[in-house]
């Protein structure tokens, strides 16, 4: 069995479609005080996923002891480079859309897998995401009502969704932009036989 250090639904239901036995726990990571830390390093999007998903997998790891932990984490990268985290309220929600509209983004998706307190593998994976021009009067009923499904996405948009409307282009996996880079992390599973091969 994989714990996953997480309570994401998506993740959730992207390893159980798969066929993955998980158990999901809170990583009990304060993830805010970590990315303010790490922001103010200067590191990048790619390297804060990362990050993200390490202390998670690792520090309930730690905790639980003998089982393979799974962390994941997702960051958004405006193509100046800038970063957008989960929106906080419906209006800012459609701040994030305002800002999206028109515009190329990128979804970095890391996944990390600890084993009795140490990262033992890892794997970051890009989807490029083009939003098509949206009205102000698009963003406002969309978000009005779809805020319960988007409230805890980057982004704002449940891709699997009626989020595929925002977009007209789309470069990478749809697992990578739900927030798992599901088939890397499926064959390293089977290396360690946690799925049969």
């Amino acid at each position: 069995m994989l714990i996953l250090a997480s309570q994401s639904k998506a993740r959730r239901a992207m390893l159980e479609a798969a066929g993955v036995t998980i158990e999901a726990l809170a990583p009990n990571v304060d993830e805010d005080a970590l990315k303010d830390g790490l922001r103010a390093d200067g590191v990048t999007a790619r390297n804060l996923a990362d990050a993200l998903a390490e202390a998670k997998a690792v520090r309930l790891s730690r905790r639980i002891g003998v089982a393979l932990v799974l962390g994941g984490d997702q960051v958004l990268a405006l193509e100046d480079g800038a970063m957008l985290d989960k929106p906080s309220s419906p209006n800012d929600a459609k701040a994030h859309l305002r800002l999206l509209s028109g515009k190329k983004h990128k979804l970095f998706s890391a996944a990390v897998i600890a084993d009795q307190g140490s990262p033992v593998w890892r794997h970051i994976d890009i989807a490029t995401l083009t939003m098509r021009s949206l009205s102000g009067a698009f963003i406002d009923s969309y978000v009005d009502a779809e805020w319960d499904n988007i409230r805890h996405c980057v982004g704002c948009y449940e891709i699997e969704g009626r989020g595929a409307q925002l977009f007209s282009d789309i470069r990478g996996s749809q697992f990578t932009i739900m927030g798992l880079p599901l088939l890397h992390l499926l064959d390293y599973l089977r290396v360690r036989g946690v799925i049969p091969s």
